[in-house]
């Protein structure tokens, strides 16, 4: 039975308003064009979008595609549905953490900044890989596990150089996140879960899969200001997000 009274319920509004229809600054400028580049679809394959929130992704891919989004916020789940005429697209309320009842199997699945608010990627990641065809492929998008660890991780400024601090990474970490930091009335917290990247790769090959590419992909913003050359010098160097591809070597 599925539990509605789940943390994205209680932000949906406010993910929903940060996010957008197309996906917010990063999504629409480092994450899609990425993410579309690596799966170089082609027409008639399939899609399933683990933890899909408002089917972002289904915007971007050609309409040809199949595609599956699976999510356990009802009300992200009914936006999706709204936003999305496409009859090759369905979206499905479900715990994508529990054992999955899927009966097609999928050229691609994705984990769209989804592995990093799951209590246990593991589970989501051996979902995955029964829902695959024999030699689909995963992909995993996460913020940087080893440079973007919230609240164990920051800037620091010592001259004319910007610097990144960390002061844990090996160790899992549950991270509360609070939507409205400054609006007690509204604030809602969330959870994050930190693993480091030896964590992800064990996850990944303990449930039959092969990492094929790992990228590191920054941000293309842009300072100005007489900061402006250090802070883009940082930007170059410290990437936001990892993403890795892994296919499926196992017959289920």
């Amino acid at each position: 039975m599925l539990t509605k009274d789940t943390s994205w319920n209680k932000v949906a509004d406010w993910y929903k308003n940060i996010v957008g229809k197309g996906g917010h600054y990063y999504h629409q400028r480092v994450i899609m064009p990425n993410l579309l580049r690596l799966m170089a679809l082609k027409p008639q394959q399939s899609v399933l979008d683990l933890g899909c929130g408002e089917g972002v992704l289904a915007r971007y891919i050609d309409k040809s595609v199949n595609y599956v989004g699976l999510d356990l916020a009802n009300e992200l789940i009914e936006s999706a549905k709204k936003a999305d005429s496409n009859p090759r697209h369905g979206y499905v309320l479900a715990d994508i953490e529990k054992e999955l009842r899927i009966r097609d199997k999928f050229d691609w699945a994705t984990l769209i900044l989804v592995a990093q608010n799951v209590r246990h990627p593991y589970r989501v990641i051996k979902n995955a890989c029964q829902a695959l065809k024999h030699g689909g492929r995963l992909l995993v998008v996460i913020n940087h596990p080893c440079f973007r660890i919230p609240k164990h991780s920051d800037w620091r400024v010592e001259g004319d150089k910007q610097y990144r601090v960390v002061d844990k990474y090996m160790s899992p970490l549950e991270i509360p996140i609070e939507s409205s930091p400054f609006d007690k009335r509204n604030n809602q917290t969330t959870l994050s879960f930190h693993y480091p990247l030896s964590g992800y790769s064990e996850m990944l090959s303990d449930n039959g899969f092969v990492i094929e590419k790992i990228e590191e992909w920054v941000s293309d913003k842009k300072s100005t200001g007489g900061r402006a050359k250090m802070e883009n010098q940082a930007r170059k160097e410290f990437p936001l997000f990892l993403a890795i591809v892994a296919k499926k070597s196992i017959t289920n």
